[in-house]
C-alpha cells in the first residue's frame, strides 16, 4: 500500500486522471482496498477552453483585437532602491480591479546626486515620473501614492482617446 500512494502522485502527474481512475482496487493480506481516486470526483476538463461551471453569459468575450500581454507590469529597474519600488507598486496594482487589463512598465535611472529617477509608462506615455531619495524607508509610501496617480492618468488617457477623435492627430505608431 506504501507503493501505491507513493506511485499515485507520480502516476497522475505523468499519464493524467484517466490513469488514476483506471486503477484496479489492491488486495492486501486478502482484503480489498478501495481505489485511491475515483473518476466520479475528478473535476470535469473545460471543453474549448469553457469554464462548464459558468453559463454563456457570465463569460468575458473574447476578441482577436483584445491584448494577450494584458495585465503585465515590466520590470525596467536596475538598483535595489527600484527594486523595492517595483514590489510594492506592483503587489497594491495588483489590488486594483483594472490591474488585468492594462499593461504598463516602470522605468528607472540611478542618479549618485539625486537618487533614482522612476517613471511609470502606459502606452509609451508617462503616467507617473519622480526621484525616489536614496534613503530607502520613503519608498513604500511614493510607491501607493503613485498607484493612484498611475491608475487616474491611465483613465483620463483612455477616456481621452475613446473621446477624443481628430483628423490633426494620427494614431499612434508603432
Amino acid at each position: 500500500m506504501r507503493l501505491l500512494t507513493v506511485l499515485a502522485p507520480l502516476a497522475f502527474a505523468l499519464h493524467g486522471a484517466a490513469t488514476i481512475a483506471a486503477v484496479t482496487p489492491v488486495t492486501k493480506n486478502a482484503e480489498k482496498v478501495a481505489p485511491v481516486v475515483s473518476k466520479a470526483r475528478l473535476p470535469q476538463p473545460a471543453v474549448n477552453g469553457t469554464d462548464p461551471t459558468k453559463t454563456g453569459a457570465d463569460q468575458p468575450r473574447k476578441s482577436v483585437f483584445d491584448d494577450p500581454l494584458g495585465g503585465i507590469v515590466v520590470n525596467r529597474t536596475v538598483t535595489v532602491l527600484g527594486k523595492d519600488f517595483y514590489q510594492y507598486f506592483s503587489s497594491r496594482w495588483r489590488q486594483k480591479d483594472i490591474s488585468g487589463q492594462y499593461t504598463i512598465s516602470i522605468h528607472e535611472r540611478p542618479s549618485a546626486r539625486f537618487g533614482s529617477e522612476i517613471w511609470v509608462q502606459f502606452r509609451q506615455k508617462r503616467m507617473f515620473h519622480a526621484f525616489l531619495p536614496p534613503a530607502r524607508a520613503a519608498t513604500k509610501k511614493i510607491s501607493w501614492s503613485a498607484v493612484e496617480l498611475v491608475y487616474q492618468n491611465i483613465n483620463d488617457s483612455e477616456l481621452e482617446r475613446i473621446m477624443v477623435k481628430t483628423p490633426d492627430l494620427g494614431p499612434e505608431e508603432m
